[in-house]
């Protein structure tokens, strides 16, 4: 894996690496060679490319004891909703006219684990608008991609998608249906990629979070997961897309698929990816950008938000992270070491020593996005109002004591 950690400059991958790229040319006017190709110490896009079997210091957090919370999607209930496709979420307590502007502050980590090879890739953008399109309002992207089968749609996955979500004349003014259709734009430049040379053929899980303003637009397909902190509290704003879910199964079986044994057509254990197009019945390509028309879907499922002063910091991960860690236990986990430290970048490097320590069996991936220049306060619960009765014998006994003290 050639590495570098966010934060610092590294280079990326050599070009033979890389698969062909249908998209080419247009997208490298925002980006360049300089923020994907060679190193750029002034570039404020920095890159984490997944190439060379590496590993991290080991870093020893602090002890802990786990927290027990049940691992189903936790969706916070306290005002005003926003929805898109299934997926809900409520917003914070803060007024939805608030002026809140978050203090955008990144940092991710990757490590090859127990793997032969490296598949996992992320990605960290604090400044995503600025260079390409001059606006004003804080932006942020982020994105973790699990790869499988190679890393080369790992790889196409985080060189295209932001570059298919800048250029388009709509973003960010739509964004919800921007971000969709650079997931669909990848998937089908992809498979075009692998016709030209069969050797790339591969899949990936991909993993987005958007920022805009105090807009916070999360997008998945696969089993990477999300996990917003809200005053210590772990809210998930994003869904597992296993193939044993009901409401995959669901999609599944009406697309002409099946589950066997929790794999998809008894050959994957995800249900939604982008790539593996080698993979017979999966995937049946569709006219124009469309979604294709099989089983494996590559249309993502999104939520969006607004930030509040309540929202701490996100982590976005890949599931070898998630193997490991519920939702509640990562956030106590990272809130913990950022109140020491108050630094993403040696946060998510604690987050994948915790991890190798707890035996995740694959490569591991994490991104922590910080909404605070500050670290999160010190959370003391109210102390509940102290009720103290007497029986009546013993108020009789008082009573007695007290008219002996007047005699």
């Amino acid at each position: 894996m050639e590495a570098s950690a966010v934060g610092e400059i590294g280079s990326s991958s050599r070009e033979q690496d890389r698969p062909p790229n249908p998209l080419g040319g247009a997208y490298r006017q925002c980006f360049g060679n300089a923020h994907f190709g060679s190193p750029c110490a002034n570039s404020p896009h920095v890159r984490h490319a997944a190439l060379r079997a590496s590993r991290v210091e080991r870093f020893v957090g602090s002890a802990y004891d786990d927290s027990e919370v049940d691992g189903e999607l936790n969706l916070e209930v306290n005002m005003e909703v926003e929805s898109i496709g299934e997926l809900e979420i409520q917003e914070g307590k803060e007024d939805s006219e608030s002026d809140f502007i978050p203090v955008v502050r990144s940092g991710g980590w990757a490590d090859i684990g127990i793997r032969r090879t490296m598949e996992d890739v992320y990605v960290c953008f604090d400044d995503f608008l600025h260079d390409c399109k001059h606006l004003g309002s804080p932006s942020a992207f982020y994105g973790v991609f699990d790869g499988h089968g190679g890393k080369h749609a790992a790889n196409f996955a985080c060189d295209n998608l932001p570059r298919l979500i800048l250029e388009d004349a709509d973003f960010p003014r739509e964004i919800e249906k921007v971000i969709s259709a650079a997931f669909l734009r990848t998937d089908n430049a992809f498979a075009e990629a692998c016709s030209l040379d069969a050797t790339l053929a591969s899949g990936t899980t991909a993993l987005t979070a958007v920022i805009v303003g105090r807009s916070l637009v999360v997008a998945n397909a696969g089993d990477c997961r999300a996990v917003l902190c809200r005053r210590g509290k772990a809210i998930e704003v994003s869904r597992d897309h296993k193939p044993g879910s009901l409401r995959e199964m669901k999609r599944i079986e009406a697309s002409g698929g099946y589950v066997s044994d929790g794999y998809l057509n008894g050959q994957l254990n995800v249900a939604r990816a982008l790539g593996d197009w080698h993979m017979e019945g999966l995937k049946v390509p569709a006219t124009g950008d469309g979604p294709n028309l099989g089983p494996l879907s590559g249309e993502p499922e999104m939520i969006r938000m607004n930030l509040t002063e309540e929202d701490e910091f996100l982590i976005i991960g890949c599931d070898g992270i998630w193997d490991v860690f519920i939702s509640q236990n990562a956030v106590d986990f990272a809130r913990r070491q950022l109140q020491q430290h108050n630094d993403p970048l040696t946060c998510c490097k604690e987050l994948v020593s915790e991890a190798l320590k707890r035996k995740s069996g694959d490569n591991l991936a994490v991104v922590v996005v910080c909404f605070q220049a500050n670290p999160p306060p010190n959370l003391s619960a109210p102390k509940p109002r102290v009720h103290r009765s007497i029986s009546a014998e013993g108020f009789r006994e008082v009573q007695s004591f007290l008219d002996s003290l007047r005699t």
